[in-house]
């Protein structure tokens, strides 16, 4: 419903880094949390990380903790996620995802069931 433009992925080696954006295009970010997802092929979509409308609450997946930071930018309008030390296991589509309405400040959520706004994705390509 509401539109998201996901860009800045690419092909890397391992060991990489890439940093992810989440724009809207059209309305204000301020009020809603940020999931990113991510879906490779023949896998299922997973939560990666979320950071609430506050800024003040991010979750993180077991899988990339310690790698991946979110952060977001309102000035801007934007949503960044930083991936470093990236592995092969890291290659998938990447999306951002928003709710259907405005979140509380301290709201992050990591179920794709609570998104309903999402962007068409950025293939990011980890590989030797």
């Amino acid at each position: 419903q509401l539109p998201l433009v996901e860009s800045g992925g690419g092909s890397v080696q391992p060991g990489g880094s890439l940093r992810l954006s989440c724009a809207a295009s059209g309305f204000t970010l301020d009020y809603y949390a940020i999931g990113w997802f991510r879906q490779a092929p023949g896998k299922e979509r997973e939560g990666v990380s979320c950071i609430s409308s506050s800024g003040g609450s991010t979750n993180y997946a077991d899988s990339v903790k310690g790698r991946f930071t979110i952060s977001r930018d309102n000035a801007k309008n934007t949503v960044y996620l930083q991936m470093n030390s990236l592995k092969p296991e890291d290659t998938a589509v990447y999306y951002c995802a928003a709710p259907a309405y405005g979140s509380s400040r301290r709201w992050c959520p990591m179920s794709s069931a609570d998104f309903r706004s999402w962007g068409q994705g950025t293939q990011v390509t980890v590989s030797s």
